[in-house]
């Protein structure tokens, strides 16, 4: 497929082979079907009046018999089973209207900006040749939430370039992207207050009825950062505490606080992590990007080969850098302690990969976080050997962690990401060989990469992202190690390990294109190939927690109010 299509949505478009069974009924009389559907609406057996309205030979008393069907599950709030039904309807002005219908039902449930819609309304927009899987049968799909990687169908995790078609799409995008949330909500605020046990009491309900999680719950209130945990064993709470504000969904489909643009928390992430930090957890989770051996081997011949032929011409220096990555090869992706098709996993690998990309000078790290090359100096460019086998990972970094006297009220103070450094070599067998140690421009760029992490979080949503995600990490930990669920009497309910709500699943990445670049200083090639990965071990930083009275007050002021039958946030007293 060549359309080129939906930059600002960020969703990756894959073309599909898929083979098709067909299990037919002998087609129902129009008028009878009729009858049987409009009996089974009035029993509220959508799934009975679905059968009959498939079986229904003549295509318009189909489309009539399903617009039915869906009026009645939207008006019922069945929204996830009106998708479906909203799918085998053809792309008319009926099937724009209920599917508006649909977005809205669902905002004033809760939720935000419906990608559902919105791929019908690009869908409906898009003029032929365009074609797609969902309508023609053949073509592509659109799917939500990619953030400037993809994975493709063997596991590759490869960075992407969008376009828009038209200017109609970018308008569609404008339109669709704000959250339609409730006054209070959509307030700012310095310290929201989200009760884990009664959010997952509240998810289970929904779950246990059939209804889909909405968007406030996915978005945990708006909190863009935790800076408290709570625990009130009188009420059975355990609440997270932290700013929150409204939100709306950025060009690349991501939930952003309408303050400071920044992610905000999802649920899926926490109930991931709850489910790591937890008695039957592995109690730590990460990744690495490794390059495999037989291209490490291959690639140190060839840049040795290279070098005693002397310089290169102008005109070799392109094709000579291409075998570089030809040589290399992919590197392997390796996850632990999360699934490996989990949210978690997917941005803690590309945030490592986007870090090492800024490492090796392929993108832009702003001013103040130069790549290796910028920061070579003439005597250090004398000292290295044509190829650098390089380590940068990423891991938790936090100042402490401060509890009040009773163990209820606990404070996470100033918690980012750890970029660290170390200097391998490459032996004749293509092994890297640990040193230990990390020379002054590779431990320089890892101390810039951490002093001012915040800024390329401000620039580059996938650093913010992972920052959220390791202090959720910090927070599940905590939970685990003080046994906050145990003193709120909780067991965790769907969220726990084996329980009934599960994550969104991702297209797991297994693979990655090599991270190596070389640089030309005074006719020598110095070639830098890179390694490492994501570590995030919270228990050290729970292990000595400090007690700080001044945290009761902070407990008596977010202690839960009289709230009404369903609601599991709030605002801290001022």
């Amino acid at each position: 497929m060549n359309s080129p299509l939906i930059a600002r949505y960020m969703m990756t478009f894959s073309l599909l082979c898929a083979a098709f069974c067909f299990v037919t009924n002998a087609p129902a009389h129009a008028g009878d079907a009729s009858d049987t559907v409009a009996a089974h609406l009035q029993a509220g057996e959508f799934q009975s009046a679905l059968d009959v309205a498939k079986s229904v030979s003549d295509e318009s008393t189909r489309a009539s018999l399903l617009t039915q069907i869906a009026e009645q599950q939207i008006a019922h709030g069945e929204l996830n089973a009106s998708q479906g039904t909203l799918r085998q309807l053809p792309l008319n002005r009926s099937r724009m209207n209920l599917t508006t219908e649909r977005a809205r039902k669902e905002s004033l449930n809760g939720t935000g900006a419906d990608f559902d819609s919105l791929i019908e309304l690009i869908q409906s927009q898009t003029s032929p040749p365009a074609q797609w899987i969902d309508i023609d049968g053949v073509g592509g799909t659109i799917n939500e939430y990619e953030t400037g990687v993809r994975v493709d169908p063997t596991g590759l995790l490869v960075r992407m370039t969008r376009t828009d078609e038209t200017a109609r799409l970018r308008e569609l995008g404008i339109e669709s992207r704000k959250a339609d949330l409730n006054e209070d909500m959509a307030a700012e605020s310095s310290l929201r207050m989200v009760s884990l046990t009664r959010l997952e009491q509240a998810v289970a309900e929904r779950l246990s009825q059939g209804q889909p999680v909405v968007e406030s719950m996915k978005n945990l209130a708006g909190l863009y950062q935790i800076t408290h945990v709570f625990v009130y064993p009188e009420t059975g709470e355990v609440v997270i505490a932290g700013p929150a504000s409204g939100w709306e969904y950025s060009q690349q489909g991501l939930p952003t606080s309408t303050r400071n643009a920044q992610p905000t928390l999802q649920l899926d992430d926490m109930v991931t992590l709850l489910r790591t930090f937890s008695p039957t957890g592995e109690g730590i989770f990460g990744c690495s990007i490794n390059p495999r051996q037989e291209g490490l081997r291959d690639l140190k011949e060839y840049v040795e080969q290279s070098q005693s032929r002397g310089a290169l011409s102008p005109r070799a220096v392109g094709p000579w850098a291409s075998m570089l990555q030809r040589k290399l090869g992919l590197q392997d992706v390796e996850i632990y302690g999360v699934p490996v098709d989990s949210r978690v996993a997917r941005v803690i690998v590309e945030a490592d990969f986007r870090m090492k990309l800024i490492g090796i000078g392929k993108l832009e790290g702003g001013p103040e976080v130069p790549d290796y090359f910028e920061l070579m100096t003439q005597e250090q460019v004398a000292a290295v050997s044509s190829l650098d086998a390089l380590r940068w990972w990423l891991s938790l970094k936090c100042e402490g962690v401060l509890k009040s006297e009773d163990n209820e009220a606990f404070e996470i103070q100033n918690s980012s990401v750890l970029c660290q450094s170390e200097n391998q070599f490459v032996n004749a067998d293509g092994e890297r060989i640990q040193t230990g140690e990390s020379e002054d421009t590779n431990r320089q760029f890892a101390a810039n990469f951490t002093e001012h992490f915040n800024q390329l979080a401000q620039q580059d949503p996938v650093f913010a992202d992972m920052r959220n995600i390791f202090d959720m990490a910090l927070v599940a930990a905590l939970i685990d190690k003080e046994h906050l669920a145990d003193n709120a009497n909780w067991d965790r309910g769907v969220f726990a390990t084996n329980g009934e709500y599960q994550p969104a699943h991702y297209a797991a990445p297994l693979t990655v294109d090599s991270v190596v670049n070389h640089k030309v200083f005074n006719g020598t090639n110095i070639v830098v190939q890179v390694a490492g990965g994501v570590r995030v071990d919270a228990k050290p930083l729970v292990a000595n927690v400090s007690t700080s009275p001044r945290l009761g007050q902070v407990a008596d002021s977010a202690e839960p109010p009289q709230l009404p039958a369903g609601r599991w946030w709030w605002d801290a007293a001022n």
